[in-house]
């Protein structure tokens, strides 16, 4: 039985009972637990690492958790964004769903350690959720709050404390991905290759032969997959989507795309389209059949919304979706602007026509959508498919039905896109994880371009530039941290990596494969180097700064190290005896450094 969403509108942003003891309550690795809920309409258990919350009714109930303050420094969940400080206990209400991030969260101390790491089981459904420090009781709280049908439950896993902030979220990723429908979807070997985007690079103003021009060069470059983003479609024009939904190819721009298509495929690239199924503009034929079902227009987009809580809708976007692959014959669809089914209908009142198959919680009636619309898919190219998920819809439960999973749009921030990408990475288990597209002026120093690069470092990089209008320096640079990311790539995308603290934007990651190291400086501070362990170790200086900075600890090993400068030019060796203690190498700001034995 399904029991709808919650009205954040009419929840309190405070109340004075919320740090009271609820009708239940245990405490779970050091944390307390507490359920406020009508008297006898829950039972509140625990077994090992998780607690499980019980209807015996139907009921809306407030789980809380809370710790001391401790040395308490900052708090991470999947929307931080850049506020990554601690908000006091009276901060406002959000809601989670399948589509909005994830009911997830880590408290973490001065030193990068997990206070409080936890994760919740309603990965589909909207949840409300808020969190914050008690001025009052000098404690820490995150309150759940939900709708649940008589025999339903809610459970909470809880990672131990003590780990690292990427250590405590691996833990729970794992759990994630073993809960029922969690398991991610297989990402195929080309969907982990470099892309070539023709988004900064054209915008809605592409055609046929200009995307052929780059598409060979991205060949020579060594990417696997070309993106074909907005503008495709019929009425593409002036950045606004009042044209979406036909979705088919602008005769103008791309009069045979399917052909367009396999000359591409030839040159070695696989090839992915742009959609926004959800959106319905009124300069489309699709706007007259489906208006009444699309109530919520958005003015920024000047376009509606279709309501995916009707069945008949979903069937439609499932039927759209396929007919584009099918009819062009494509490797994969970017899905865009799926978040904006929660902001137009979470919380909306159930329309007064509805019919059969009707699903009053967005987030479940995404996860129907989108169940089926994976399953037709894969009918029509089995594994060999890659779907594109964009933040804020890229939490764990997603990985189930995208196997891209990319940062949120930040035109030449690198700061950005490197929050952004290990952000996704730290909580999402299987699917590969993409950067925003990298762009830059044309005009700048050949290290401006290898610093969007190494924003991206632990993504597959998606590259959206003029190639043909590339400078030669551009080029090379380009090209150099293309092969430097391929050589890389175990460890920056496969193995673990530990970011630092995540008030600090991820200062210096590691990140290990085997016996590869790779540890990035993104500030001038000494970063710390076990020498034991690993024959291969590359040390990349993302800083302004002419050096790298490095704390030695272990063993006494004699390295050569050969340098680079940004553009892939190399400078004079580095021959040392890497002892305990400081050590300062002299590395160009934005070059690299590294040991293979």
């Amino acid at each position: 039985m399904e029991t709808g969403s919650i009205d954040l509108a009419v929840l309190p942003t405070f109340t004075p009972d919320q740090w009271h003891p609820g009708a239940l309550g245990l405490e779970l690795h050091g944390a307390r637990i507490n359920v406020q809920a009508p008297h006898g309409a829950v039972e509140l258990t625990s077994s090992q690492d998780t607690v499980e919350v019980t209807a015996t009714e139907q009921v809306e109930l407030t789980l809380r958790l809370d710790v001391p303050l401790g040395d308490a420094a900052g708090y991470w969940h999947p929307n931080a964004g850049w506020v990554r400080t601690l908000p006091a206990d009276w901060s406002p209400w959000r809601a989670v769903s399948l589509i909005d991030s994830a009911p997830a969260g880590v408290l973490y101390d001065a030193e990068g350690l997990a206070l409080l790491a936890f994760g919740a089981d309603r990965t589909a459904q909207q949840t409300a959720i808020r969190f914050g420090v008690s001025e009052e009781h000098k404690r820490f709280g995150v309150w759940l709050r939900c709708r649940l049908a008589a025999g339903a439950a809610l459970r909470v896993r809880l990672a131990a404390p003590g780990r690292t902030v990427a250590g405590a979220l691996r833990e729970l990723r794992d759990w994630f991905a073993a809960l029922p429908g969690g398991t991610p979807l297989p990402t195929p070997g080309f969907g982990r290759t470099p892309v070539y985007s023709t988004w900064y690079a054209f915008t809605q103003d592409v055609s046929a032969a200009e995307v052929e021009r780059e598409a060979r060069l991205a060949a020579e470059l060594g990417f696997g997959q070309l993106y074909l983003d907005d503008g495709w479609q019929l009425h593409a024009s002036g950045r606004g989507y009042s044209g979406c939904g036909d979705w088919q190819a602008d005769p103008a721009k791309f009069p045979d795309l399917a052909g367009h298509v396999a000359t591409v495929r030839a040159l070695g690239l696989r090839y992915t389209a742009w959609i926004a199924p959800l959106l319905l503009g009124e300069r489309s034929a699709a706007h007259a059949e489906w208006a009444r079902l699309a109530p919520h227009h958005d003015h920024v987009l000047d376009c509606r919304i279709l309501d995916p809580r009707h069945a008949e809708v979903r069937e439609h976007i499932v039927r759209t979706c396929r007919e584009v692959v099918e009819r062009y014959d494509l490797d994969g669809l970017k899905i865009d602007f799926l978040d904006e089914a929660a902001a137009a209908y979470t919380g909306a009142p159930i329309p007064e026509q509805i019919g059969t198959g009707y699903v009053h919680d967005v987030g479940l009636a995404m996860a129907q959508l989108l169940t089926r619309l994976c399953g037709e898919l894969r009918e029509l190219r089995g594994d060999e498919f890659v779907i594109e998920l964009r933040q804020p819809y890229t939490g764990p439960a997603m990985t189930a039905f995208g196997n891209q999973l990319r940062a949120n749009d930040c035109p030449a921030d690198a700061l950005a896109n490197r929050i952004r990408t290990l952000d996704i990475g730290l909580l999402a288990p299987g699917g590969a994880v993409h950067s925003d597209m990298l762009m830059w002026d044309p005009q700048a120093a050949p290290a401006t371009v290898a610093r969007q690069f190494q924003g991206a470092l632990h993504a597959v990089p998606q590259i959206s530039t003029r190639l043909a209008n590339l400078s030669d320096p551009h080029r090379r640079t380009l090209a150099f941290w293309l092969a430097t990311w391929q050589r890389l790539r175990p460890a920056l995308t496969g193995g673990h990596y530990e970011p630092g603290r995540p008030d600090e934007l991820y200062p210096q990651v590691a990140a290990r494969y085997d016996d590869q190291l790779v540890i990035t400086s993104y500030v001038d501070r000494p970063a710390a180097l076990d020498t034991a362990g690993w024959r291969s170790l590359t040390l990349i200086n993302a800083t302004p700064a002419g050096r790298l900075l490095l704390d030695v600890t272990g063993p006494t090993r004699q390295v050569r190290f050969e340098v680079f400068d940004p553009a892939g030019r190399p400078q004079p060796p580095l021959e040392l005896a890497l002892t305990p203690g400081l050590h300062s190498l002299a590395v160009p700001p934005g070059g690299l450094c590294q040991v293979t034995e």
